[in-house]
């Protein structure tokens, strides 16, 4: 049965350094489907990978609405089956994951449909090459799980900084669930770049919140010389906080 671990947050909070991470370690458990959500598409850098625009889902729909109005696509070939191979071709491999990014979100010349076939190719995807797990680090928001263009998922982390504006947000996401038409099983709370004791008020909100707090990861001042040179976060050093607290985070989820 294939896992599905969501990493979602406000941005700026190091939703793509954990879902990268976990992509790392998830790896060497079994094969894991990345799925970059967020439009601002850099899972590919912080996994050590090169992103060709021109392949991300987001431009493929671009192409079949273009193709559909123009009356460019053969009779002959159904619409999901072609979204399907083009989603295929999008994928980037690597060793232990594959990578596929999603891209621009939709706009409103996009063919309608689509959203509802991409689902369906995900799906697909996951059974037609027996994915273990599927890690997708979200954009900003709840949107692509919201809207059902993503898998339902079993383990949501909600990632947040020490600041009463990220955990309040946080708080707004784990209201919104009960609202969405995706199934979510477990949610857990991430608080990246902790330097002291959360304050009185920061435990408040959480508590009043319902969120469990999954792990509390201190600052890892080994990512300032990786984000210079623009090398992935999957070569921080053994041992490191963040490192570290992504694997215990890993070990946690019990996959």
């Amino acid at each position: 049965m294939t896992k599905t671990i969501a990493v979602a947050g406000k941005g700026g909070t190091g939703k793509t350094t954990i879902a990268a991470l976990l992509v790392k370690f998830l790896s060497q458990k079994g094969l894991v489907l990345a799925v970059d959500a967020d439009p601002s598409s850099n899972l590919s850098q912080a996994l050590g990978l090169s992103l060709d625009e021109s392949r991300t889902v987001g431009r493929i729909r671009e192409k079949m609405a273009e193709d559909v109005s123009k009356d460019r696509l053969s009779p002959d070939i159904g619409k999901p089956e072609y979204l399907y191979s083009k989603v295929v071709e999008s994928l980037i491999e690597s060793k232990g994951f594959d990578l596929l990014t999603m891209g621009r979100p939709e706009g409103p010349g996009c063919y309608c449909a689509s959203n509802e076939f991409l689902r369906a190719c995900l799906d697909k995807l996951v059974k037609d090459y027996k994915y273990e797990y599927v890690v997708m680090d979200c954009e900003a928001g709840m949107e692509h799980i919201s809207r059902q263009t993503t898998r339902d998922v079993d383990v949501l982390l909600i990632m947040s900084d020490p600041t009463m504006k990220g955990v309040t947000t946080a708080a707004r996401m784990k209201k919104l669930i009960g609202e969405m038409r995706s199934s979510v099983g477990r949610v857990g709370l991430v608080i990246n770049r902790v330097r002291e004791e959360l304050s009185p008020e920061i435990k408040r909100v959480i508590g009043e919140s319902g969120l469990q707090i999954i792990a509390t990861i201190p600052e890892d001042p080994d990512m300032a010389g990786l984000e210079m040179k623009g090398r992935p976060v999957t070569e921080l050093r053994e041992g490191s906080p963040l490192q570290t607290k992504a694997k215990e985070i890993t070990e946690g989820l019990r996959l």
